[in-house]
């Protein structure tokens, strides 16, 4: 057996040991890579072992913690005996336990740093497959983010995409001839969904201040990457918005982040646990989304993980990007779980002195089949491999040691105040309070004709004189005194000649 004098070595990360130390190499780990396996086998601490091997290496890692199992990594761990036994089995030479450096982020801002984006930030698309509009529905959402663009109305949280709904669906005829049809009813549906939405604590999630994408990207005093963990165990609550959340994140560094080709080390590496969520159910756009993404940001030093019970809940255009692969084992009870484990083995370069279908279903908790991207890219061959121990601690922090954390990360104090400045919900609403002012105003000056008017005709006129109504009564009365006086003289006329 081939010894491993260290846990990082010439710009490699140790993995583990099978007939000869396994590594991954720093140069191609942005060709990403997939950690797969059953629940109990040891997907977390493997990806513990890659986190801290990419902190080491003094590059910052992102990963989600479902279970709250992986924010141990920021406290040192214990030299149990079974994992100082597995250390010396692999020859690992300068096993230590340590702590390493880490942020924590929540979505609800309970357990680490606020994270917020804004509506416009996430986009119609994403925000459709959130809300789970229809394609009307998505076209009428598409509507609105224009309109509020063209108006110059920001649309920063959900209470703004609420007045922007109720406005695109009063002036829904006013606006077909330039936008298209705006129906009620789709409007309608849109405020109900974005009910459900602010009922399951997205309106936490929507606001400003929003994520600087650059603070996920920080190295500690000493060199080494800071490991930022968002803590996910509430989030899976709400998988839509988890999924949404990480697709977003992986826009915004596609947006934002500059290329650098194929730099000796990633910029930065994420992990996304519960992977199937990103792809379950999602709308042929968005998984091509998914798809550019994931095959264009290694372009920017980015290197993406995901992890997953299955191979096959990631989609193959996604899957054939993923180059470095940790299989862990995976049990058949029904037809289609053997069918699974043998599509599971033909994503593994051959190795004709293993038989993969067989191995994967005997593989013990802590053992992986490893096949890691090599020289120019190609995939090594697939080994059975003992997974290295962590040196961080296995399992998760208590609450006191997670608030310390918090207290003394280098971005407290950024996120954590809600800043709610002018935006679509003000602007709409200082319009309909001038509208209505302008209204009142309109009225009191109606009214205020009215009983000039009646001034006019039934009191005083000017300076003193008769007024309109007097002038208007002494004409009648004339008018009338004259009539009697005719009939008066007729009828004597009438009676004179009659005798």
């Amino acid at each position: 057996m081939a010894t491993a004098a260290s846990v990082l070595q010439d710009d490699k990360i140790f993995i583990g040991q099978s007939v000869e130390p396994e590594y991954l190499e720093l140069r191609l780990a942005n060709r990403h890579g997939l950690i797969t396996g059953a629940t109990g086998t040891g997907k977390t601490v493997t990806l513990q072992v890659l986190a801290e091997g990419f902190s080491d290496a003094g590059v910052p890692v992102f990963a989600s913690d479902i279970k709250g199992d992986l924010s141990g990594i920021s406290m040192q761990g214990e030299p149990k005996p079974p994992l100082v036994k597995r250390a010396k089995d692999i020859g690992l030479a300068d096993y230590e336990n340590r702590a390493y450096p880490a942020v924590f982020w929540d979505l609800f801002g309970e357990q680490g740093h606020p994270v917020r984006a804004t509506v416009q930030e996430m986009g119609s698309l994403l925000l459709a497959r959130l809300l789970e509009l229809n394609e009307v529905q998505e076209g009428v959402l598409n509507i609105m983010f224009r309109f509020a663009a063209d108006e110059k109305m920001p649309l920063l949280d959900l209470k703004d995409l609420r007045a922007m709904v109720t406005e695109v669906g009063n002036r829904g005829k006013e606006l077909q001839t330039k936008y298209g049809n705006v129906s009620a009813v789709s409007a309608g549906a849109i405020q109900r969904r974005l009910l459900v939405l602010e009922e399951q604590g997205a309106n936490n999630f929507f606001g400003e201040p929003a994520l600087d994408i650059r603070d996920f990207m920080r190295t500690a005093p000493d060199g080494r990457g800071v490991i930022n963990i968002l803590s996910a165990d509430k989030l899976m609550k709400t998988p839509r918005l988890y999924a949404t959340f990480l697709l977003w994140m992986l826009a915004q560094l596609f947006d934002k982040l500059p290329e650098v080709g194929d730099p000796d080390k990633p910029k930065l590496v994420f992990f996304f646990d519960e992977a199937h969520l990103l792809f379950s159910e999602a709308p042929k756009a968005l998984l091509e989304q998914v798809e550019r993404v994931t095959r264009l940001i290694r372009s920017k030093g980015v290197g993406v993980y995901y992890v997953t019970q299955n191979p096959r809940d990631v989609p193959n255009s996604v899957s054939a990007q993923l180059g470095n692969r940790v299989q862990h084992a995976l049990r058949a009870f029904t037809p289609i779980e053997q069918k699974g484990i043998r599509a599971a083995a033909e994503t593994f370069r051959p190795n004709p002195k293993l038989d993969i279908e067989r191995v994967i279903q005997e593989l013990k908790v802590g053992e992986a089949l490893v096949s890691m991207l090599r020289d120019k890219g190609e995939p090594s061959m697939v080994q059975r491999t003992l997974i290295r121990p962590p040196s961080g601690r296995i399992g998760p922090v208590t609450a006191e040691e997670r608030r310390g954390l918090i207290d003394k990360s280098p971005v407290f104090g950024k996120y954590e105040e809600l800043v709610d400045r002018e935006s679509a919900y003000e602007t709409l609403q200082k319009k309909a309070t001038e509208a209505a002012a302008a209204d009142e105003a309109e009225a009191k000056q109606a009214e205020a004709d009215n009983n000039s008017w009646g001034k006019v005709i039934f009191g005083r006129g000017p300076r003193g004189g008769a007024s309109m109504g007097e002038l208007i009564a002494r004409d009648v009365a004339r008018s009338m005194t004259r009539s009697v006086v005719t009939q008066v003289k007729n009828a004597i006329i009438k009676s004179i000649f009659k005798r």
